[in-house]
């Protein structure tokens, strides 16, 4: 078969089988009387090998070891093509990400394009500083895509960069950055949760607090009580079991108590805590310790429940239990009407 046959059968064009040729690849069997080229059905058939090879992203010269070397073991060689196929994935990948963070951000001109890359280049930095600066910067100058800000926040380590990054997420004002941070509270990994419900306590608006109440049911312990402690702070009575939990394993005890006696500032919460506290201090688990930092909860809970409860717990069999109720119920009758309704 001549060159051209092979060609149009083949789909490699002539000049490309020439090359082949000369790179020792795979050679015509004979010639014609005229001199042209001959292919005969093995050479077809090592030309197709060739081009099934190269499909898999060989090199020539290492096709031409895979089809001349007896002793050739293709397992490293394939092993090294998943590799680098694997890296050049992640280099679109990543450059399809950039590409799509840019256009998000709606340039007005290069100029504008030009800052964004150098700010995205920034947050990916080696340096802290650098990547503080382009946290800050992204509120300052060039607004960076809010995605590529709340995946910085979601891997940032250093506790000032971090710091920076939930400033310029609450700063943004972008509807995307609740959906975002939601994803992040769902990730498999422990530290991106935290990072995550950091971020969250960040911002104000109704949907934050409303992924926070979300948070509240999370089997994870840092995510549940950094979102009780903040939804603590905004008056949200949800948190109040998260918190007397928090009081008993002496986790945040001093904030979590803080936090209810902030609750405690409307009666039906009040009594809703003292109640809860009581029980707490009821159950079978609570060691010795847990329970006198019950007690000193209830130092700052109005109401007459709470006093009640008090001179119950001052004859309590635990000694320092008793001590601590009645030196909170001395407190109490010297401020008038704190333990009033």
């Amino acid at each position: 078969m001549l060159i051209g046959d092979v060609a149009r059968r083949s789909g490699v064009s002539a000049r490309m089988l020439r090359h082949y040729e000369s790179l020792g690849l795979v050679r015509p069997t004979g010639r014609t009387g005229s001199g042209y080229r001959e292919y005969s059905g093995e050479d077809i058939r090592r030309i197709f090998h060739i081009e099934s090879l190269r499909s898999l992203g060989l090199s020539l010269r290492e096709v031409g070891s895979a089809l001349d070397d007896p002793g050739f073991t293709p397992a490293k060689l394939v092993e090294d093509l998943i590799r680098g196929t694997r890296e050049r994935i992640a280099a679109e990948t990543a450059l399809l990400t950039r590409l799509r963070r840019i256009g998000a951000a709606e340039p007005a001109g290069w100029e504008e394009v030009l800052q964004i890359v150098a700010l995205l280049h920034a947050l990916g930095s080696e340096s802290a500083g650098k990547r503080q600066r382009a946290a800050l910067s992204s509120v300052e100058e060039v607004p960076v895509p809010v995605e590529a800000l709340v995946e910085a926040a979601l891997n940032e380590t250093d506790p000032n960069v971090a710091g920076a990054l939930r400033w310029a997420l609450a700063q943004s004002g972008d509807g995307d950055v609740i959906a975002l941070l939601a994803e992040g509270l769902a990730s498999p990994a422990a530290e991106v949760r935290e990072r995550a419900v950091r971020a969250v306590a960040e911002l104000t608006n109704d949907e934050a607090t409303a992924l926070l109440r979300e948070a509240l049911a999370t089997t994870d312990p840092a995510v549940r009580r950094h979102a009780a402690l903040t939804l603590g702070a905004r008056g949200e009575a949800e948190a109040i079991p998260t918190l007397i939990d928090m009081v008993a394993e002496e986790t945040n005890d001093v904030d979590a108590a803080d936090a209810l006696s902030a609750l405690s500032s409307r009666p039906d919460r009040a009594d809703r805590i003292t109640t809860g506290l009581v029980a707490r201090l009821a159950h079978d688990t609570v060691d010795a310790s847990a329970r006198r930092r019950l007690t000193q909860a209830l130092a700052d809970i109005p109401g007459n429940r709470a006093s009640d409860a008090l001179e119950t717990l001052s004859h309590d069999e635990d000694r320092a239990v008793a001590l601590t109720a009645t030196y909170i119920l001395t407190l109490r009758e010297s401020r008038p009407g704190a333990s009033g309704p």
